[in-house]
């Protein structure tokens, strides 16, 4: 379904651009804070908004200067509020007040909250028209048809800020889609793109989230190893722009420097290129229509010398197989995968389960989970929490040897 050309008109160029982070301690949101404090005249901040790190954001805040702070978190509400006494920043915490900060007006939003848990505070940036710098990608897997729809509807703005999408919506004509043969994703191939099976069986939660390429948070990290992070790119593409599934592909290019391409019928094929460094495509999102200085490391062609690609190996990886069939057999099955996806991760990272048996576990949940229609909001949490019960049934159910 196609979101971005509807919404191709920018709000305002009025500087400074009021600015709200939704997640700002994490590896995206700190990343953004770093180029808006890079370009302080440019920025204002609104909001910034974190999980349980009440100590960075506080150190944030302070340099940032928010009208207000959120701890979604409300254990931590009473050391933030400490630590901001005196600043005139508000201090707030809890579900309901994350809700209210992605509320304040500010211009532009950066979506970078991991996971589903997300998707109501970018929703409801989405319907005051706000802006939006999507890092989120769980928003468009998990609710995919319904959260464009609400974009659609409230006339806001979505920006991808993931580098694969944020290179194909550079290169991506819009206005001739219709001449566009297919997309192509591209995709490191993780820290275990030529383990074996056996290896990949043994491999640790550390070993996992040493990324050969990226400074990712750990739970992407750990979904780049077993490459579900670019299946669940293929959800969010086919949603973002106007493809079928089976217009999309997925490309393993190790160095990481062609982020991803747009093959168009007349045999031409466009390319964005970069260093790994996601203050690239940050910056693109946050002083879109224009560019900014990202300060990340040039690319220097003569010095890497070499790129190199090869199609993914699916017996390896078959969370790509999985994430196609959920894109496939649409309703809930989008949403069952990611939920289970960050179920089994939890426990990965919590070293409960093994490498392998995460997307065991995703599949098995896929199996086992009811299907059905996302006609609402409420559909879509019903089909996550039923999809997380089963995923932890599932992991009880392994041996702790394993």
């Amino acid at each position: 379904m196609d979101v971005v050309p509807e919404t191709i008109a920018p709000k305002t160029e009025m500087t400074p651009r009021s600015i709200t982070i939704l997640g700002s301690t994490g590896s995206v949101g700190c990343n953004t804070v770093e180029l808006i404090e890079n370009n302080p005249s440019d920025y204002v901040v609104e909001a910034l908004t974190a999980n349980r790190n009440v100590t960075l954001l506080i150190e944030q805040s302070l340099r940032l200067k928010p009208n207000t702070a959120v701890l979604a978190d409300p254990d931590g509400y009473h050391a933030l509020k400490e630590g901001l006494a005196g600043t005139g920043i508000e201090a707030a915490a809890g579900p309901e007040a994350l809700i209210e900060a992605a509320h304040r007006p500010a211009d532009w939003v950066m979506a970078s909250i991991v996971g589903a848990a997300g998707l109501k505070p970018t929703l409801t940036a989405v319907r005051r028209g706000a802006t939006i710098g999507l890092a989120n990608k769980e928003c468009l897997v998990s609710a995919g048809d319904l959260f464009v729809k609400e974009v659609e509807i409230h006339g806001a703005t979505l920006l991808p800020v993931d580098s694969e999408h944020s290179a194909i919506f550079q290169v991506f004509d819009f206005d001739n889609a219709d001449r566009v043969h297919r997309i192509i994703l591209t995709a490191s191939g993780g820290p275990f793109r030529n383990s074996s099976l056996d290896e990949m069986a043994k491999m640790t939660p550390e070993q996992a989230v040493a990324h050969p390429n990226w400074d990712m948070g750990a739970k992407i990290s750990v979904d780049s190893a077993t490459m579900i992070n670019k299946g669940l790119e293929l959800i969010e593409a086919f949603h973002l722009f106007p493809v079928s599934g089976d217009q999309i592909e997925i490309l393993v290019h190790p160095q990481s420097i062609i982020h991803s391409m747009v093959d168009y019928v007349d045999g031409s094929v466009l390319a964005q290129l970069g260093t790994p460094d996601m203050r690239t495509p940050i910056a693109y999102a946050l002083a879109w229509p224009k560019r900014m200085a990202a300060h990340a490391p040039r690319l220097e062609l003569g010095e890497i010398a070499t790129l190199t690609f090869e199609n993914p190996d699916m017996d390896r990886f078959p969370a790509l197989r999985l994430a196609r069939q959920a894109l496939n057999s649409g309703g809930a099955a989008p949403t069952v995968l990611n939920a289970a996806n960050e179920v089994a991760v939890r426990h990965f990272l919590d070293k409960n389960i093994g490498f392998l048996d995460i997307v065991r576990i995703v599949e098995e949940t896929l199996i086992a989970a009811p299907d059905g229609r996302l006609d609402n909001l409420d559909d879509v949490a019903e089909a996550d929490a039923e999809a997380r019960r089963i995923a932890e049934d599932l992991v009880l159910k392994i041996p702790k040897d394993n």
